[in-house]
């Protein structure tokens, strides 16, 4: 494994803080003693919205089969900026409702927003909200398989890639003398883990011919035994004022994969944008000027929805779940906002490292059966209803991934909370086993972010097989999410430890 040299931009110091993860048994705490006034520095914040909606007829991506033209948007798509500015270094956020975004199109971004804005990449978080509602990010056509050059993005693509670049432009314009909280609540009656374990005797096939421990989105199955896991119900954030307490943007972080409840064909930027909405509403943040950004990122969502598989199935009307959800995480946010202490300055630390990885590529023995299922009549009925579907892709993926990828890992420090970005679907427990032994007090990380190489089970995980290990959907060696703790944490270290 090769590991590029480490960069990092540092701030002014301060001294320590230390801020407890709140549940909703208890408020956000925060300690007071953060330098506040650092001598000859100026704390600033600025954000922004950019619509990023695509043309109807497009297909809409995230879910199973051929993806459905959008005929309608229900809502609209944005990219959703926050600067922060400590005097000598700025981080900036920004945040895509898509599916997912390739590494190709966010480095061409960062490109752009550093060369128009003098923000050096490694200060630039992209990351996806992984909603499934909206029309892919990936490319289309021969384009989809293209990465290099501007030229080899599609029309949408190019038009992301510089909304994104000007979401930047407008936050570094909105910057205003600031100060910053954050704190942590706590929202479980919307987080499950939908891997589950099935009674003794219960058949699972996996479409490659072998039989797995586990099921996705088992349905209300009476052989169901328990969840193969548990779900980070921890909702992280952070808040950004003007000095006089008008509000400028709030920034969360919740581990739930995505809401959906919403017809296929529609355009929607899930309970991500509904949050946005309601918790300007509950801060009193309307028509201001500039106006307030609201923000929600994805956590280590990989194994959870918000479908609870061992209690009955209740119908709702389209929309209706997203707006639960959105509504009871953002109330919970707005509970501990009210008791969150402010600082007018606090050092910015940003560090990025690219770790490779080894690509985990189907056996010769996977291969030679694929080949077999896609020539065999008909007639022959599937043992897997997506046999097929499989026996193509892990063919496809053979010969169009290489040996090993470059990844990129993210680690900013606000004050005493640390920020992790990963760039796969992660499961929680990674988060979780992150946010316990991080120095930093909190600690979240924003998934889909940097790229995206589809899931990150850990290796126990593996072991029990299920969708999200599958060849053509998991894509990287079992041993990848110990790698990638390891590493974060390290860079956590330096961060901490160097002078500033």
């Amino acid at each position: 494994m090769k590991s590029k040299k480490i960069v990092y931009y540092f701030g002014i110091c301060a001294l320590p803080l230390i801020i407890m993860a709140g549940f909703r048994t208890a408020d956000a705490q925060v300690n007071s003693n953060m330098n506040d006034s650092n001598p000859g520095t100026v704390f600033k914040a600025g954000a922004s919205t950019s619509n990023i909606t695509p043309f109807l007829g497009g297909g809409i991506v995230g879910n199973y089969g051929t993806p459905p033209p959008a005929i309608h948007v229900h809502d609209e798509l944005h990219t959703r900026c926050l600067v922060l500015d400590d005097g000598t270094t700025m981080l900036a956020f920004i945040i895509v409702d898509n599916i997912s975004l390739n590494r190709d199109l966010i480095d061409e971004a960062k490109r752009l927003i550093q060369e128009e804005s003098n923000i050096p990449r490694e200060n630039l978080l992209v990351s996806a909200t992984h909603t499934h509602s909206s029309i892919s990010a990936e490319g289309v056509g021969e384009k989809r398989r293209q990465s290099g050059n501007t030229e080899s993005f599609d029309e949408y693509q190019q038009f992301l890639i510089r909304r994104m670049a000007d979401g930047v432009r407008i936050a570094i314009n909105n910057l205003e003398t600031a100060r910053i909280g954050w704190g942590v609540g706590s929202v479980p009656e919307h987080v499950f883990i939908r891997r589950w374990r099935m009674k003794s005797g219960t058949p699972i096939p996996d479409p490659f011919g072998g039989q797995d421990s586990v099921i996705m989105n088992p349905g209300r199955d009476p052989n169901l035994l328990e969840p193969a896991g548990i779900p980070d119900p921890g909702v992280s954030f952070i808040s950004v004022q003007s000095i006089h307490g008008k509000p400028i943007a709030l920034l969360a972080n919740y581990s739930l994969h995505y809401v959906g409840g919403n017809p296929r064909d529609h355009i929607s930027a899930d309970y991500f944008a509904v949050f946005a909405d309601r918790i300007q509403e509950l801060i009193k943040a309307d028509r201001q000027e500039p106006p307030f950004v609201g923000i929600m990122t994805n956590g280590t969502s990989g194994d959870v929805n918000n479908i609870n598989f061992g209690a009955p199935a209740v119908r709702k009307a389209p929309y209706v779940q997203m707006k639960l959800v959105a509504e009871d995480v953002a109330r919970e946010v707005f509970r501990v906002h009210n008791s969150v202490e402010y600082h007018n300055w606090v050092p910015l630390r940003a560090a990025e490292e690219e770790l490779t990885l080894q690509v985990r590529k189907p056996s010769a023995q996977m291969l030679a059966r694929a080949r077999k299922v896609i020539a065999r009549p008909d007639t022959v009925k599937p043992i897997h209803r997506y046999e097929i579907t499989y026996a193509h892709r892990i063919l496809d993926f053979d010969k169009t991934w290489p040996d090993n990828i470059d990844i990129i890992l993210q680690a900013f420090r606000i004050g005493d909370l640390g920020v992790t970005a990963i760039p796969f679907e992660v499961f929680a427990e990674i988060g979780l086993e992150i946010k316990t032994k991080s120095q930093f007090r909190p600690t979240f990380t924003i998934e889909q972010a940097n790229g995206s190489y589809g899931y990150l089970p850990t290796p126990e995980q593996h072991e029990l097989g299920g969708y999200e290990t599958w060849s053509g959907v998991n894509f990287v060696e079992v041993e990848a999410s110990r790698k990638i703790v390891t590493k974060l944490l390290d860079m956590f270290k330096r961060i901490d430890n160097s002078k500033y």
